[in-house]
């Protein structure tokens, strides 16, 4: 019989799922530390983390193995400065940014967001970034600041020679990128985490949703949003765009950056109704007289009532009369099913092209027809094997039917684009 007292431990302190790692990531953590301990089995151990909150962590520790590099997916940074950050500070000389690395693991990405903001000429004094991580251990190493080899990948190092010195092994961070950086150890998952501290302007979480079950995502995105102020924008990972459209946020437009803000708030025209139904099958994303149908990027939220226009009053084109931007427009304001059939017409006139399949797929994967949308994004991958939103939506789609091991291969896929890339 499996021993699963590990890996629920582990869930219940830290959100892991196991099956998004795999039980033998796990098993070699804690025999590891049960060798480190000198204890002699599994239940001698499970003793000691029942008796020492310290050994606790010491297996968090053990289990969380950090994969970061200086640069990650530059195009997010540059979307962060040029797009979201830059035109503000400089529109406003007195306002200052805030900032958010969580998970900061060993530091390379928070000390990355500073550096950007420095080449783009803001002055650190213009900014502040927060970076934090559940492990004691990566907080220890970025507040050293120094990083071997393997943070530096890409061709792009020049940024090396301006903020860091070379040391005995490796290469120490200057001064002037430390300071705006505050690192501290934290868990999103404990009680009362960062509760003093919203509005922040910016906001990487990248690469930890995908290691929770669902009930934990929307924990954690719960307080991503709280976090987050009305006008600030989230940068996720690649696998983690569906999860974040799922969840009400909307794509910020920024190609290649995986960015993300709240949806705009709705004001009711009548009196409110619940908020979170269950997922919509496709009847009841058809357009009814006294409700409104859920968007695509809303998969789980009903939005205020609004009436339904006659055929006569409608000033709406034909969907088969309409180009694949504006019918994923049409989607996203719960027009489906004309949304669909629009997508089938441009198939059948001009071929089948990866963004008319992938609509297709989202479509699908709003309805809860899983099977036709794993279809639709494997084709859109025949066509486009780097369709980065291909791959996401097929990972949250596999982990949300219990393929783990499916969903592992695609965020294996998805890292090798990002490497090449960088």
């Amino acid at each position: 019989m499996t021993d699963t007292r590990f890996a629920d431990l582990l869930e219940r302190v830290m959100g892991l799922s196991a099956a998004s790692i795999g039980p033998g990531a796990i098993e070699r953590a804690v025999d590891a530390r049960r060798r480190e301990t000198g204890l002699r089995d599994g239940d001698a151990y499970w003793g000691l983390l029942q008796a020492s909150s310290a050994e606790v962590q010491q297996l968090v520790e053990a289990v969380v193995v950090p994969e970061t590099w200086f640069f990650r997916n530059p195009q997010a940074f540059r979307a962060m400065e040029r797009d979201v950050l830059g035109p503000r500070l400089r529109a406003d000389p007195q306002r200052c940014a805030r900032l958010l690395s969580l998970p900061c693991s060993t530091g390379e990405e928070a000390y990355t967001m500073a550096m950007a903001l420095m080449e783009s000429g803001i002055e650190p004094h213009r900014f502040s970034i927060e970076a934090v991580d559940i492990s004691q251990h990566a907080i220890d190493t970025a507040r050293a600041g120094c990083y071997g080899r393997n943070s530096f990948r890409g061709h792009e190092l020049a940024f090396r020679d301006r903020y860091f010195d070379a040391a005995p092994h490796g290469w120490t961070l200057r001064e002037e990128v430390r300071a705006p950086v505050r690192f501290s150890q934290g868990n999103i998952f404990a009680p009362g985490f960062m509760a003093q501290a919203g509005g922040f302007d910016v906001i990487f979480c990248r690469n930890m949703l995908i290691y929770f079950d669902i009930p934990r995502q929307k924990q954690a995105i719960a307080v991503l949003r709280r976090l987050l102020a009305p006008d600030g924008t989230l940068f996720v990972g690649h696998s983690e765009a569906g999860l974040m459209r799922a969840e009400g946020f909307v794509s910020a437009g920024m190609a290649m950056s995986f960015a993300f803000r709240r949806a705009p708030e709705v004001e009711p025209v009548c009196a409110p109704i619940a908020a979170t139904v269950a997922t919509p099958t496709r009847a009841s994303l058809r357009p009814a007289a006294t409700k409104r149908p859920v968007p695509l990027h809303v998969i789980e939220k009903v939005r205020a009532p609004r009436p339904e226009l006659t055929r006569s009053q409608s000033t709406h084109r034909p969907a088969e009369t309409l180009d694949l931007a504006a019918l994923r427009r049409m989607a996203d304001d719960g027009r489906v099913e004309e949304a669909e059939r629009g997508a089938q017409a441009h198939i059948r006139a001009n071929g089948a092209s990866p963004d008319a399949l992938l609509l297709l797929g989202l479509i699908s994967d709003a309805a809860g027809q899983g099977k036709a949308a794993a279809h639709y994004y494997r084709k859109v991958l025949y066509l486009d094997p780097g369709n980065v939103e291909a791959l996401g939506h097929l990972a949250l789609l596999l982990r949300r039917e219990g393929d783990h091991a499916g969903a592992r291969l695609i965020d294996e896929r998805m890292r090798r684009q990002d490497g090449r890339r960088n």
